[in-house]
């Protein structure tokens, strides 16, 4: 689900960051399910193949570890274009954006998340954790914040594209400020 989150999360934010941007209505899903073959549809149709044998579909193999495991394998994550300071407040204009913060594994971003749990808790606002070593230092993260999404990945195309050299930072669809 944080995999999930973030994803959109970030597609949400490289989207509203372009100068043009296409207005579309979004999907709608009538039927998921789950890599089901199509085919007994298309059978249904009576497609000229249809005297030939068909294949059997594989069934989808699970993947094997847990999602912590994968998350450790993503460590330690660096972003060299971000390091702790102090950001100017500015205005942007990224309509839609999932209100989102920058943090590392340092002292001034403990303090900063401490400070602001509650506000980002009501933003419902997730966390990309930029500069972080360890499993053990990202835990002891979220325990500084529970309720909140941490989620371990590089700032610098972020950083880049926005024109952040520092964080801690929270990212709104109105602004970015320290």
């Amino acid at each position: 689900m944080n995999r999930i989150l973030f994803t959109a999360t970030l597609g949400l934010l490289l989207a509203a960051s372009t100068a043009v941007q296409a207005t579309s209505e979004p999907l709608i899903v009538v039927e998921d399910r789950s890599g089901t073959s199509a085919l007994p549809y298309y059978q249904a149709l009576g497609p000229q193949d249809s005297d030939r044998a068909t294949p059997p579909v594989p069934e989808p193999v699970p993947r094997v570890g847990s999602a912590a495991d994968a998350e450790a394998a993503m460590l330690p994550v660096r972003s060299a274009r971000l390091s702790p300071g102090d950001e100017p407040r500015r205005v942007i204009r990224a309509s839609g954006l999932t209100p989102l913060f920058l943090l590392g594994d340092d002292d001034r971003s403990r303090t900063w998340l401490k400070q602001r749990r509650a506000a980002l808790q009501e933003l419902h606002a997730v966390g990309l954790v930029v500069n972080v070593a360890s499993p053990e230092a990202l835990a002891e993260l979220r325990r500084l914040a529970p309720g909140l999404t941490l989620s371990p990945a590089s700032g610098d195309d972020l950083a880049q594209r926005l024109g952040i050299r520092h964080y801690p930072v929270l990212i709104t669809a109105t602004g970015i400020e320290p």
